[in-house]
């Protein structure tokens, strides 16, 4: 979340730089400051009020001493303490109204960020390879029912729409793809773990899912008050970046680079037609991602390593792909720059997001009350950073549609056949 001493000191910049994500959160920061400046007041109000019992209380001390009554001054100190229960109140409640303002208000976006309302206005900034030319080419669906790859019947019997049955070599191609990711970013300098795919509801709130996505979350305890406490990771930054809530780090500790496989659940699966053929959007799929924890001082660097590192996956399958950077109008809630990794599908003829690369600041680590102590000694927030590396749906449809031949088969890039077992799907 936003820091409340730069929005009290900048609330007019800082509702300008709001405005440039499009909607209406800038005025929210309104109802913020009065929010703030209700408990402000509450505090010093109670801070006088306890002065003031203090040396009443002197008072009766000394009049006891002296054998006389007491009993209104008594009275007054009780009616002290009721004010003093009150302001506390007040207090409790504006600073409760803040933070929950506070969790609705997106992050920043970083200065340089291209100002714009949609995708039209995200830039290309680099393209890699060569966009394969292929007459009359097949799309993934026609290519996994040919060689029997994926099942969507039988998905649709067990589970519903937006899911799919990944059987014999399908199945395969899906494993080898996941342990390849995992070997390629653990060659990058990640540490791989492996999280539970089931999340509180402060950590959904300490990435930024929630309170703002939670229609498109998979809620699974919903009690009497109605509220879900758990839900089904929707990606693997929740539980791999909350690893590290409420924790106070050392600055050696830095920099924290994780990556882990986990299955993401997501209700929105996009709207009917072309982009839910297939395994485009789904509400169960699989994801290797990426997440770094760093001083502030490197965020922006290491997000131009953790992009490039992200793209070492397609490089090594031989996959044309262009990378573009998120405008104001397009960029994601938390995040304060985002680079997206689109890679060339043939079959779909047009590019897939793959990849997700973004620099949070220190706003999911505000949130999480992640901190590090720094050198001089003092407790700071440190930047979160994430990206996927990549999302395995797409990537299997780039995969298929860019390497297919005309005859039909499927040719395995040379870095992923030790994983598969075989050259090609025939």
């Amino acid at each position: 979340m936003l820091d409340i001493r730069v929005i009290r000191e900048n609330s007019a910049a800082i509702q300008e730089r709001l405005q440039h994500r499009g909607g209406d959160h800038w005025k929210l920061i309104d109802d913020v400051l009065a929010c703030d400046e209700a408990r402000r007041k509450a505090e010093t109000e109670k801070q006088q009020l306890q002065n003031q019992r203090k040396t009443v209380s002197k008072q009766i001390g000394m009049l006891k001493a002296k054998g006389e009554d007491t009993s209104a001054i008594e009275a007054e100190v009780r009616g002290i303490n009721e004010q003093i229960s009150s302001l506390d109140l007040a207090a409790e409640n504006a600073s409760a109204r803040q933070n929950e303002l506070l969790l609705n208000i997106p992050n920043l976006t970083h200065e340089a960020c291209p100002v714009g309302s949609d995708e039209s206005a995200n830039p290309v900034v680099r393209e890699w390879g060569e966009k394969p030319e292929i007459a009359a080419a097949l799309d993934h669906v026609d290519l996994a029912t040919r060689h029997g790859l994926i099942h969507w019947d039988d998905a649709t019997r067990i589970a519903g729409s937006g899911f799919a049955v990944y059987r014999g070599r399908g199945a395969r191609l899906e494993r080898a793809l996941i342990n390849f990711l995992l070997d390629t970013q653990s060659s990058n300098g990640y540490e791989e773990v492996n999280v539970p795919h089931l999340v509180k509801r402060e950590c959904m709130e300490g990435t930024g899912q929630l309170p703002k996505f939670e229609a498109d979350m998979y809620g699974t305890d919903a009690g009497e008050d109605g509220v879900n406490h758990l839900f089904l990771a929707p990606t693997a930054e929740v539980p791999v970046t909350n690893l590290y809530r409420d924790t106070l780090l050392a600055e050696s500790d830095l920099p924290i680079r994780m990556v882990a496989y986990t299955p993401c659940f997501r209700r929105e699966a996009g709207s009917a037609g072309r982009d839910n053929k297939g395994i485009i959007r789904m509400h169960q799929f699989d994801k290797v991602e990426l997440v770094q924890v760093v001083h502030p001082d490197q965020g922006f660097e290491v997000l131009e390593q953790l992009t490039g590192h992200a793209e070492s996956i397609l490089r090594r399958l031989g996959l044309h792909y262009r990378v573009i950077e998120l405008c104001t109008g397009d960029i994601g809630f938390s995040s304060a720059k985002t680079y997206d990794i689109e890679v060339w599908a043939p079959g779909q003829g047009k590019y897939l997001e793959v990849s997700s690369c973004s620099c949070f600041t220190d706003y999911q680590a505000r949130r999480m009350k992640l901190r590090f102590k720094d050198a001089e000694g003092r407790n700071r927030f440190p930047y979160t950073l994430n990206g996927s590396g990549t999302a395995l749906p797409r990537l299997y449809v780039a995969l298929l549609e860019q390497c297919q031949r005309e005859d039909g088969s499927v040719r395995i890039p040379d870095a992923l056949v030790p994983y598969f077992g075989a050259e090609e799907i025939a």
